[in-house]
């Protein structure tokens, strides 16, 4: 697929997240070596076809745990901020107290096997760790943002999950990570995720005006990733949601009709999807919710600066920047698009005429 020529990357010193960005990126990568081992165990008990969802809530919580840790020891700071997924009431409960010492425990193998820190937390210091993430964010200072499992079904089916990280500054989202555990080094081939390459396991990550890279989780060279530069939407592929909640699929059915679409959707689990459209293996991501769901900032946040500084776009069905000064939630309109810029407008075009014939806009 002919891609966007990245832009070229500005001098290292130009680079004022520099600390923050290698920071993220540790702690997705250390946070994916927790997660991928739960899943390992998780698959082997074949829990993934019961109801238990046990297993992704303790990789939930470590995830969280390990992103936490990386950031205040890295970059110590008297005003830690971060808004995240989970926070340790449940934990905290007299009937959790097996689960969080299986939590604690897992989350200082990790630390041991990774060897950058010489620390043991307690059961408590987990906690704590936890509640790092309650900030509600804002449009002024710093703020984290984190998912520490995006995509859970996926993650409990053995597909495709991911770590996502970002950083919020005076309300505008200036660096992202993202780890994809289960995600092809190389460019996805098929519709079911699959791979022209046997390389498994990427960190996507960008910095407001440098570019995005991409990179195996074992940490090889960083390449420079860009956009495809499909112009007519007859020869572009689009990717969608797995959970069926995420993604009214007659709308986006009859949105691809107009525009032409011949190519079946590829469906993967996760914010995978930004990463796979911002290295090129596909032209469009798009999500459209069922009506009066809200959308969480953690959930677009790393996904969103990864696809725009790989020259593409991201948008609401409105043709408008996502906003995530808000707080905990996204202030959009009814969808999200991602795409080139040849691509975005007539995307959104037939996003508008679709919608209003599924009644969805006045």
């Amino acid at each position: 697929m002919s891609q966007l020529p990245p832009p070229p990357p500005p001098a290292a010193a130009g680079n004022q997240y520099g600390a923050e960005h290698a920071a993220a990126k540790k702690a997705v990568a250390l946070a994916a070596r927790l997660c991928k081992k739960v899943q390992q165990d998780l698959l082997k008990l074949d829990i993934q076809t019961k109801a238990d969802r046990t297993p992704v809530t303790v990789a939930d919580y470590g995830s969280q745990v390990l992103v936490s840790l990386v950031l205040k020891m890295d970059l110590p700071s008297n005003s830690f901020s971060m808004v995240a997924e989970e926070d340790s009431e449940d934990l905290r409960k007299d009937e959790a107290q097996e689960m969080l010492e299986h939590i604690t425990k897992l989350v200082n193998e990790t630390i041991i096997n990774d060897g950058s820190y010489s620390i043991t937390l307690s059961k408590e210091d987990v906690l704590v760790a936890i509640d790092g993430g309650k900030s509600e964010g804002g449009p002024s200072g710093r703020h984290w943002i984190l998912d520490p499992i995006d995509g859970t079904k996926g993650f409990i089916r053995g597909d495709q999950y991911a770590i996502g990280l970002a950083l919020l500054d005076e309300g505008k989202v200036v660096l992202g990570a993202m780890a994809c555990p289960n995600l092809p080094f190389k460019s996805i081939g098929d519709r079911n995720g699959g791979s022209s390459g046997d390389q498994v396991g990427v960190v996507f990550s960008a910095t407001i005006g440098c570019g995005s890279t991409v990179e195996t989780l074992g940490g090889s060279q960083p390449q420079k990733i860009s956009v495809c530069s499909i112009s007519n939407p007859v020869d572009a592929s689009f990717f969608e949601s797995y959970e069926r909640k995420h993604c009214m699929r007659d709308c986006t059915s009859s949105i691809a009709e107009k525009l032409g679409i011949q190519a079946p959707p590829v469906i993967i689990d996760s914010q995978a999807k930004y990463g796979a459209i911002a290295r090129g293996d596909g032209a469009i991501y798009w999500r459209f919710p069922h009506k009066r769901s809200k959308e969480s900032v953690w959930d677009h946040a790393a996904g969103s600066i990864i696809i725009t500084e790989a020259g593409g776009l991201v948008k609401d069905a409105s043709g408008k920047d996502l906003d995530f000064s808000k707080g905990r939630y996204l202030d959009r309109d009814a969808g999200i698009i991602a795409t080139n810029k040849y691509l975005m407008p007539l995307v959104v075009k037939a996003a508008q005429e679709a919608m209003k014939e599924e009644g969805i806009l006045g």
